[in-house]
């Protein structure tokens, strides 16, 4: 009977358990048992596998216990940051325990660094394996979205909703600090969608002293007399150098002379990473899953699902291409440097509508 091991690997995203779930269904269905690895590579290299199928007289079904997993966040499976993975020993001794389990393919959900040591493993140890995209920061490049990327921003979205409940009923400039590292997706498309007043992005390079400049100019505009606002957000990626509660400051010493008009900052940190993922993500689970298990069952191997790519190999799915991890990896790093289109067309997006926002 052919099996198939599964690991989450670095941060987690709402989504992966859905995905997990996914596979565990389609590998019972299609005879193929499952097994969880815990902890990601960590867990790969020390061999911490458990059984996510089990025999009965009818066939292959989940093992008890975890049909709650589609419908919650975080990885039941664990994951960590493994610095043992990135040593050509260490993979070497993660596909080793994978030959000695009896394992057949590894199929890693995860975001750009998780599934560049899944190349690596797959080139260096001819390992079989396909990647499924998981990072809320949606900087996998490749792909149109990762799972984790719609929950994230539905969450940011209601933070800006709550917290500008409160910068109207004290006239106030809120600045809220969004998670994404070198990638500004999230504060874009969060801070268009909650209508924001400005969004500031790590692809939109400036200086401290220019950001305060704009910031300054776009309070007082907006709290001129002859505007009647009373409510100012400002969505700020925590790819920006200048601290959140510093800018903040900064800000409010240079506005001190206005009447009623204070600057708050709120940092959501790792709020956005949690909760329960959305239809979107259960929906991206299922899809980028059946391409996965579909894939390995056809003899690809080193390739990532995609969804809505323009690049890769068509699917059954024509929203769901293979992308292989090489070319996964080119384009990330196009993405974080600036000269990938991708980014150079959101950039372009942002700054045609810089100036409705501040209306």
């Amino acid at each position: 009977m052919p099996r198939i091991a599964v690991l989450t690997s670095g941060g987690d995203a709402p989504g992966m358990n859905a995905a997990v779930w996914a596979i565990i269904k389609l590998g019972a269905a299609n005879g193929v048992e499952i097994v969880g690895v815990e902890r990601g590579y960590d867990g790969l290299i020390d061999g911490e596998f458990r059984p996510l199928t089990r025999a009965t007289a009818g066939g292959l079904v989940p093992v008890p216990g975890i049909a709650w997993l589609a419908g919650t966040g975080g990885t039941f499976l664990g994951s960590t940051r493994c610095a043992r993975f990135l040593t050509p020993e260490g993979r070497k001794a993660a596909a080793d325990r994978l030959t000695g389990a009896g394992i057949d393919a590894l199929v890693v959900i995860g975001g750009n660094g998780s599934l560049t040591g899944a190349h690596r493993l797959a080139a260096e140890t001819a390992t079989t394996l396909v990647g499924i995209p998981a990072s809320i920061d949606n900087d996998v490049g490749g792909t149109t979205d990762a799972l984790g990327v719609d929950t994230a921003l539905n969450t940011i979205l209601e933070a800006c909703d709550r917290i500008s409940d409160t910068a109207r009923s004290h006239h106030r400039a809120f600045i809220i600090e969004v998670m994404g590292r070198r990638s500004g997706y999230l504060a874009m498309a969060a801070g268009v969608a909650a209508t924001a007043d400005a969004v500031l992005l790590p692809e939109q390079p400036k200086t401290s002293g220019e950001i305060l400049d704009q910031l300054e100019g776009l309070i007082r505009a907006s709290f001129a007399p002859e505007r009647d606002k009373r409510r100012l957000l400002i969505v700020k990626a925590e790819g920006v150098p200048i601290p959140t509660i510093q800018l903040a400051s900064d800000l409010e010493e240079r506005v001190a002379d206005l009447d009623d008009v204070s600057v708050r900052a709120s940092v959501l940190g790792h709020l956005v990473r949690g909760g329960r993922p959305t239809y979107q993500d259960r929906m991206l689970a299922g899809r980028l899953a059946l391409a996965a298990i579909t894939a390995l069952g056809d003899g690809h191997s080193d390739v990532m699902t995609a969804w809505s790519s323009p690049m890769g190999t068509p699917t059954i799915d024509t929203s769901v291409t293979l992308v292989p991890l090489a070319a996964m990896i080119e384009e990330t790093k196009a993405m974080l440097d600036g000269s990938s289109e991708v980014v150079r067309r959101r950039v372009r997006l942002l700054r045609e509508v810089q100036g409705v926002l501040a209306l």
